[in-house]
């Protein structure tokens, strides 16, 4: 990793898939996140917005461009080094939860640095200091279905802090819940941002995407960087 270097460096990168006929899911893009950055991203249904998580996310190759993370060429990784990489480098909220059910909330953290070689005592400390982060440290026993949805919610963001990656990617985070519990996630969110993590928040949601600081919009796989609504409003007043 290149501590300077961007989190996401995209240059001109793009994705087609083969047909027939050929469909072109994402446009040859620019897009940098710099390191600390909260950036939302929205779409409407089809615009290209899980093609970005896929490629974002080294889930997807890109067919065109480049991809830099932290500052490492992508491209020219093979699929394990992939792999590897994003194992290190990037932390997954999704909109489900993905909590093995009958595992407590510190088992389901501990659980994600399994085959990382963390030794067993220190994996056990990690995932209680991931889940104090978040406001669970109180809850380190309980069961997935003994939790709200937001406690889940938590659970799931530890896990994904526990590698210290250096690139918080969610998805719909707030999909699942309801107001209040949105709100508090989204709070932890921002308190994550402001601890220097660099998150980047996909959404449907117009309120969601504006407690970032930045907001990119995918309309027919292209992309268009700008400042969130609120930013906006802020600079206006």
């Amino acid at each position: 990793m290149t501590p300077s270097a961007p989190v996401i460096a995209f240059r001109g990168v793009g994705l087609t898939y083969p047909g027939p006929p050929p469909v072109e899911a994402l446009k040859p893009s620019e897009l940098t996140i710099e390191r600390g950055d909260f950036v939302t991203v929205v779409g409407p249904s089809g615009s290209g917005k899980s093609t970005f998580l896929n490629i974002a996310g080294l889930l997807d190759a890109p067919t065109a461009g480049t991809y830099l993370l932290d500052g490492i060429d992508t491209g020219v990784l093979k699929d394990s080094e992939r792999t590897a990489l994003r194992g290190r480098h990037i932390g997954f909220v999704f909109q489900s939860f993905h909590l093995m059910p009958h595992r407590s909330a510190q088992e389901n953290v501990t659980l994600a640095m399994l085959y990382t070689g963390v030794p067993r005592a220190e994996r056990a400390r990690r995932a209680a200091e991931a889940l104090r982060r978040v406001g669970l440290g109180h809850r380190m026993d309980a069961l997935p279905s003994r939790m709200s949805g937001g406690e889940r919610q938590r659970v799931a963001i530890a896990r994904a802090l526990v590698g210290h990656p250096s690139l918080l990617l969610c998805d719909e985070p707030t999909g699942n819940l309801d107001s209040r519990n949105a709100d508090t996630l989204l709070r932890l969110l921002e308190g994550l941002h402001e601890d220097g993590m660099t998150v980047v928040v996909i959404t449907h949601d117009a309120d969601v995407a504006d407690r970032g600081a930045r907001t990119v919009t995918i309309r027919d796989g292209v992309l268009h960087d700008g400042p969130s609504r609120a930013v906006r409003e802020q600079e206006r007043a």
